[in-house]
């Protein structure tokens, strides 16, 4: 099943055309003569539900926690982890980038609560550092995160730089596969 969904996943993103080819600037400030516009796979609804059965499938003995909670970054990551959410009917959360500078002040929004169990959904990876900062904000708040799913890794270091920090990333899709 899971080989099925990741064969229909590569599918639908190659339908939605989101490689492009020329001279980019990524947001780790890396030129790149590719980009994977994932804004046109994260706003198509056949792509989340497949990619929120496909981390499903993944996390089948996590979901056994009663204290697990999704995570995704403001904004790239909150369509996936709320297809993830809905998918495995456990709690969501969002990190913002900044605190709000009104009300709570929070980075997080959603229940974290000391001892969580937290699995971030990313939608691309590149050195991983948007995603290593939000990992920090949910273990300074009590979160356990050692788990990080993205939808595309461009293979540039995210997972080694993960892995410093005790997190494995599981990519659904290598940006090669896409090519």
């Amino acid at each position: 099943m899971k080989n099925k969904l990741k064969d229909k996943l590569i599918k639908l993103l190659k339908e939605v055309e989101c490689v492009q080819f020329g001279d980019f600037t990524l947001a780790s400030g890396k030129k790149s003569n590719y980009y994977v516009n994932i804004k046109k796979a994260t706003t198509n609804p056949k792509i989340l539900k497949t990619v929120a059965q496909l981390i499903n499938i993944y996390i089948e003995e996590d979901k056994k926690n009663p204290n697990l909670k999704i995570a995704g970054v403001e904004l790239g990551s909150v369509s996936i982890a709320t297809a993830v959410s809905l998918e495995t009917e456990k709690d969501l959360i969002i990190i913002r980038k900044k605190a709000k500078d009104y009300g709570t002040k929070s980075k997080i929004e959603g229940t974290l609560n000391n001892g969580d169990t937290v699995i971030m959904v990313e939608d691309v990876t590149t050195t991983g550092g948007s995603v290593i900062k939000a990992i920090q904000e949910v273990r300074e708040n009590g979160g356990i995160v050692d788990k990080v799913f993205v939808i595309v890794d461009r293979n540039e270091g995210a997972k080694e730089n993960l892995k410093e920090i005790g997190v494995e990333l599981i990519a659904l899709v290598n940006v090669e596969e896409l090519k």
